[in-house]
């Protein structure tokens, strides 16, 4: 048998070297390899739900997330009073088919995401949920899990974070203390701060995004979140969100996902950018 030239075994190694170090395994706390992420947006009666979208369709563009499985979820409120933000077009052009909508039909969405969940699961993969939102979906979804796959271990393979003290007072009290039993339940600093151990995503102050976002997708995106933010923010008795009315930007629930990603570290709004925008 012949033997390769040394210099094509080089190359071959160096190739084989290089993509292990371009593919890593795990992000942050999230096997690339194996895990689902769901993120969960509430969009009653705040606005800043459709920051937080663009913010995620920016961090998912980005090359080291290329190989991430994920679905987000629209409508996934609670017992919150005041009207529903409308945004299907900001989710179809951020996520393509990748997400469901429970505020039109709560049970479709649920069996869509279930059996997700559920293949993901039999294959080896853990689940994270960013609760940009309450957890009365994630309830549901977890008991469904449980009817399914009765003897999985739910509290180690299913991962719930949540940064708001107000989603969790607005979560079916019932539904909280079931999640919070029955997952590994993480309860994060505000992502409204910064300096407290995530990032503060929120800023009065107008930020100048379009100076670091190139993408003309991501552009687009952006453009469609604050306009359809503005155009909703604080109407027909829907929580007034400040920092947009001033100008500013607020993705707040975008810290979940940095926390579940390994990017906690990152101070503000602006560091988003610089990481990501690129």
């Amino acid at each position: 048998m012949k033997k390769l030239p040394s210099l094509l075994l080089l190359v071959l190694f160096t190739a084989c070297a290089s993509q292990e170090r371009e593919s890593p395994k795990n992000l942050g706390r999230f096997n690339v390899e194996k895990d689902l992420l769901l993120v969960q947006f509430d969009c009653k009666t705040d606005v800043d739900d459709l920051h937080s979208v663009a913010a995620l369709g920016t961090l998912l563009h980005d090359n080291r997330f290329s190989r991430v499985s994920y679905h987000a979820v629209a409508g996934t409120y609670g017992t919150q009073k005041g009207l529903y933000v409308p945004a299907n077009e900001l989710f179809q052009a951020t996520f393509s088919n990748h997400w469901s909508d429970a505020h039109t039909n709560f049970n479709q969405a649920l069996a869509e995401v279930t059996g997700l969940v559920l293949k993901v699961l039999k294959a080896g993969g853990d689940i994270w949920i960013s609760e940009a939102g309450q957890s009365d979906f994630s309830a549901a979804l977890v008991g469904g899990i449980q009817l399914n796959l009765p003897d999985l271990a739910t509290k180690e393979r299913i991962h719930i974070v949540q940064h708001s003290d107000w989603n969790e007072k607005v979560t079916g009290e019932e539904n909280l203390a079931f999640v919070k039993a029955n997952t590994n339940y993480h309860k994060i600093p505000d992502g409204n701060a910064v300096g407290n151990g995530t990032p503060g995503y929120r800023s009065e102050e107008i930020v100048n995004w379009q100076d670091k976002i190139t993408h003309p997708g991501l552009i687009e995106n952006w453009n469609m979140a604050i306009k359809l933010g503005n155009q909703f923010n604080g109407v027909d008795d829907r929580y007034n969100n400040e920092a947009i009315t001033k100008g500013g930007l607020d993705f707040s629930d975008h810290s979940e996902v940095s926390w579940i990603f390994g990017f906690e570290g990152l101070k503000d709004h602006d560091a988003f950018f610089d990481e990501f925008g690129k």
